[in-house]
């Protein structure tokens, strides 16, 4: 069946707009599962994880995401520097096979915020560089616009600080931000229910990266399922078009012209 709205990110289409981390499952054959009923558009790596887990565990769980099938989106997660952030995307490159990169350049250990100074200088570089810069960033529309002017065709604000799960903590922010900027917004990191995922869909955004939300729910798998259903009820809300809020009681049914029966 053709997608008629599919996600376009550098000029190439993904038929899904959820995109999922792999980490902090309870095991690899949850995470399959997990992948299999929500089919997301990519996965994303850690070259880190890869490297720390050489050998045959390793092996086993990248030969386990290459046959799922999905697109890998290396991250260079845990970089603090521009250099470091260079040097991970690069040795990812050869590593995972693909000019994709999930952006982090931390700038406060204990928030996980992004280093907004130098986020930028590290996204235009990685792109000279020849990669297909997917940056996680703040809703700060300044730092977001400046992204897009060095080259970035698509942004991840978060809604709330990694692992938090305390969904959109500033609704005004995030859509301005959506109102200004006129490339793809991924909202990353911060989600933990559903209905924060369908929320940010109702606002414009264009798809939603997960990974907390749904490997330390109870049950990831029907976690999984439940957010790849949330993405797509917000996404339909957002192209149907919501009612304007109201500040007074609105009949439904109308009453003009209708008799008027009772007689005080």
């Amino acid at each position: 069946m053709l997608n008629t709205d599919p996600l376009v990110l550098y000029g190439e289409t993904f038929a899904s707009r959820l995109l999922l981390g792999t980490s902090r499952y309870p095991s690899p054959a949850v995470l399959q599962a997990a992948v299999e009923l929500a089919i997301p558009a990519m996965l994303t790596v850690s070259l880190r994880r890869q490297t720390q887990d050489a050998g045959n565990e390793g092996n086993r769980f990248w030969q386990m995401i290459q046959a799922m099938g999905v697109p890998v989106l290396p991250n260079t997660a845990g970089c603090h520097s521009v250099q470091e952030v260079i040097t991970t995307a690069h040795m990812a490159r050869e590593v995972f096979g693909t000019p994709w990169l999930k952006l982090e350049l931390i700038g406060d250990d204990y928030s996980l915020q992004p280093d907004t100074l130098n986020l930028v200088d590290a996204a235009r570089r990685l792109i000279d560089d020849g990669f297909k810069v997917l940056p996680y960033c703040t809703e700060d529309l300044v730092l977001c616009q400046r992204l897009v002017d060095v080259g970035c065709q698509a942004v991840m604000p978060w809604a709330a600080p990694i692992g938090t799960g305390k969904g959109p903590v500033n609704p005004y922010g995030m859509r301005l931000l959506r109102e200004r900027l006129k490339v793809p917004l991924i909202v990353d990191a911060g989600l933990g229910l559903p209905s924060h995922a369908c929320q940010v869909m109702e606002w414009g955004y264009d798809a939603v990266l997960l990974n907390t939300a749904v490997a330390l729910a109870q049950d990831p798998v029907r976690m999984a399922g439940a957010f790849a259903d949330a993405v797509l009820a917000g996404r339909a809300a957002w192209q149907a078009g919501a009612m304007r809020e109201q500040d007074a009681a609105q009949p439904s049914t109308p009453v003009l012209g209708t008799p008027f029966w009772h007689q005080p």
